[in-house]
């Protein structure tokens, strides 16, 4: 059994870490939930701890990894695990779609539910959806994944285009096809005449442009 004194030191780095990783994660959802697994018995007490993230970046939900060092100089570091639950709302499907389809608000629903049992690329900002593609046919109720959507291409291979080239004190515009399709600030191949190609940036609805 360990002893009160240990006890209360293993209470305080728990009690340090839950507060540390719910900072990291309040701006996620409506309700943060989190459960930090105890360090090893074997391990000595970890005295004034100061919880850091190993890797920078990390999504803060689910399963996550995070550091102490302790001591007042911060030379010892211990690495310990927590799951951290987020409730809060996500778009959800509201009927079945096809491939192809260009998503819109009324194609969309709210569900409230743990974001942390979502799948990982799951997007949870339906602003984020309205205007893309997607790339299969979905069902209604599902929540949707970075794969399943594209950007709505705003340039078709073969397409009749135009491009406008833009300086500081001029600005042509020639009309040319496009060799390739393209999406909103995609680089495509357009050519003019026989020979003539030019690489530029999808800007608008069958318009490109090139800066110089």
């Amino acid at each position: 059994m360990p002893t009160p004194l240990l006890a209360s030191a293993d209470g305080r780095l728990i009690e340090a870490v839950q507060g540390f990783l719910y900072d990291e994660a309040k701006t996620l959802g409506d309700e943060i939930v989190v459960e930090v697994y105890p360090p090893s018995a074997r391990l000595p007490a970890c005295e004034a701890p100061e919880p850091f993230l190993p890797r920078s970046g990390e999504k803060m939900m689910g399963r996550v990894s995070v550091g102490v060092r302790c001591g007042e100089d911060g030379r010892q570091v211990r690495y310990l695990q927590a799951e951290i639950g987020v409730i809060g709302s996500y778009p959800v499907l509201a009927s079945d779609i096809d491939v192809g389809t260009t998503l819109a608000t009324e194609h969309l629903e709210a569900r409230r539910g743990n974001l942390a049992e979502l799948p990982r690329r799951t997007i949870l900002d339906s602003e984020e959806l309205v205007g893309k593609m997607t790339t299969r046919p979905l069902r209604a109720g599902e929540a949707l994944q970075e794969h399943q959507v594209r950007e709505r291409p705003l340039v078709e291979r073969n397409q009749r285009v135009t491009v406008v080239a833009r300086g500081n004190a001029f600005r042509v515009s020639r009309e040319g096809r496009a060799l390739e399709p393209g999406a909103m600030g995609d680089e495509v191949r357009v050519r003019f005449g026989s020979r003539e190609t030019l690489t530029a940036v999808v800007s608008g609805e069958a318009t490109l442009s090139v800066d110089f």
